[in-house]
């Protein structure tokens, strides 16, 4: 086919010659470079690569839970993924804290030097696509017997000689892409690497917010606790002054000592608590705390955005990086079948040397000793039960690749939903909470002035208030729970991994990939 390309329709007899004029020496030295390409590029037998549908529903479930309520949002991304952290979080001192966190942060320092080690790996598995050239020489000095001397046994004992040029080393012709296909493999493993490198940056954003929102709420519980304490700390000396004129009993006063001492005690649980979440943070920031932060913003549910778009779960497939990297594995393990079946057909090679030889080292490099040699080599499978096993190999591994994909899909499904879940919930919650609260004060006040009335005993005083500090401190918990689990579906979509909105761009598919997905916040899936 070749043949009747390059010099017409007509097929070329056996042992004929082809007559070529100075026109037809021009048109094969410009088709040689193609037939090189044809030549270096082969073909694959790798299996055409098809995504796996998608094992979830088409929707998810409380896709409406964005509470009309909550707020109108802000944003003007189309995607969780492409709304920058710097947007989402509104507290300039958790924002300064996730910047030195992604500076200083080692497992971010850990995941950006394991993208340069994959990328070290796939430059060098795609190098043997390229045949590889190198300068040299050599001498070589053999004794022979008198038997073995090709001259006799008058001719000289040792013979010499010297060779210098440059050679070419084993090239293998890729007819089958059995090198194209490990180089492929190798190529998704580096992109496989740079979007897990994604995920730790993601992971890392929303760690640090919600080890700042632990402290901020055990810095509130705090703060609550001191006005309790001195809240019962004057209710004991109320009820100590009525013990001393002989109106309260002395079970009235142990009572409310009792409560002095119950919020003394849960002071020293919160201190530790808070010195806790304060290590926490510190680890993740991977520095100490700098004195010059800016001052923290008012704690509540405006530190992060009411509202952020949710979109499809097919939106996961091209904007989560552990979706996108269980993806690329997938079509690393597909490549990788290509070349386990190019392992049973022919494997050719080629090595060739050019340059000088001569028995003398004098005059080497003269023209009548140029020298070249090339030694074309083939091997033909014949019987090889590993090369059938290292098939089996490959198409498990693609199998099981398969199923860690549509797995991953599963999991982004379930965190999405979940977090979609509390925030059909949480608002409602809160909304319940805070008129719990004012019913809670408000029997407190009764309770004290029947008390002192001398209706009531201080039992019912003392109920009173243990209701409301509980009622205050779920409050607390829940609003810190609901702040987490809008980190929590800010991260499940995706988010995170920029800076700024601004920085979004429009992805492609794993399969089409091109440049350089590792580059912070221009990364292409």
């Amino acid at each position: 086919m070749i043949v009747e390309s390059l010099f017409g329709n007509t097929p070329l007899r056996s042992g004929a010659k082809v007559p070529l004029d100075g026109r037809g020496t021009r048109f094969v030295r410009k088709a040689l470079p193609a037939l090189l390409l044809v030549v270096l590029a082969g073909c694959s037998l790798a299996p055409e690569y098809e995504r796996p549908v998608a094992p979830v529903p088409g929707t998810f479930p409380y896709a409406d839970a964005m509470h009309s309520g909550a707020s109108a949002g802000g944003t003007t991304s189309a995607y969780a993924a492409d709304l920058g952290w710097r947007e989402f979080f509104t507290d300039p001192r958790l924002r300064d804290l996730i910047a030195l966190a992604l500076d200083n942060n080692r497992d971010m320092r850990i995941a950006l030097a394991r993208v340069e080690e994959a990328r070290a790996q796939y430059g060098i598995a795609d190098s043997d696509r390229l045949p590889t050239f190198g300068v040299g020489g050599t001498a070589t000095h053999t004794r022979n017997p008198e038997s073995l001397r090709m001259g006799g046994p008058d001719s000289p004992s040792v013979s010499r000689t010297y060779m210098a040029g440059a050679a070419m080393t084993t090239f293998e012709l890729d007819f089958f892409g059995r090198i194209r296909n490990l180089s492929e493999a190798a190529r998704r493993q580096y992109l496989a690497t740079a979007q897990a490198q994604r995920t730790v940056h993601i992971n890392l954003v929303s760690q640090v917010a919600e080890a700042y929102f632990r402290l901020r709420t055990a810095q509130q519980l705090q703060a609550l606790m001191e006005k309790t304490l001195e809240s019962r700390e004057e209710t004991y000396r109320l009820v100590k002054a009525r013990y001393d004129t002989g109106v309260a009993s002395a079970l009235d006063l142990q009572q409310a000592r009792g409560q002095v001492e119950t919020v003394k005690a849960d002071q020293q649980a919160m201190r530790r608590v808070e010195a806790q979440a304060l290590n926490a943070l510190q680890l993740l920031v991977g520095a100490p705390l700098p004195d010059d932060l800016p001052p923290p913003a008012v704690f509540g549910r405006d530190q992060v955005l009411a509202s952020i778009p949710v979109g499809l779960p097919s939106d996961l497939l091209v904007r989560r990086p552990d979706v996108i990297a269980a993806e690329h594995a997938l079509i690393g393990a597909n490549a990788n079948v290509g070349a386990a079946r190019a392992a049973f057909f022919p494997n050719i090679s080629i090595t060739g040397l050019l340059g000088f030889a001569s028995p003398q080292l004098g005059g080497l490099f003269s023209s009548s000793n140029r020298y070249w040699q090339y030694q074309p080599q083939l091997q033909v499978p014949i019987f090889n039960a590993g090369i059938a096993g290292g098939l089996d190999l490959a198409e498990a591994r693609k199998n099981v690749a398969v199923a860690e994909y549509e797995k991953t899909i599963q999991t982004a499904f379930r965190e999405v939903a979940d977090a979609l879940a509390g925030e059909a919930t949480y608002w409602d919650q809160l909304e319940a909470m805070r008129a719990l609260e004012s019913t809670a004060a408000e029997a407190l006040r009764l309770a004290n002035l029947r008390y002192e009335t001398g209706v009531d005993s201080f039992l019912q005083v003392q109920s009173a208030e243990v209701n409301l500090y509980s009622v205050q401190q779920a409050f607390l918990q829940v609003g810190m729970e609901s702040l987490l689990n809008r980190v929590a579906l800010y991260k499940a979509l995706g988010g995170g991994w920029l800076a700024d909105s601004a920085d979004a761009i429009d992805v492609q598919q794993p399969g089409s990939v091109v440049g350089n997905p590792a580059t912070a916040g221009k990364a292409q899936q």
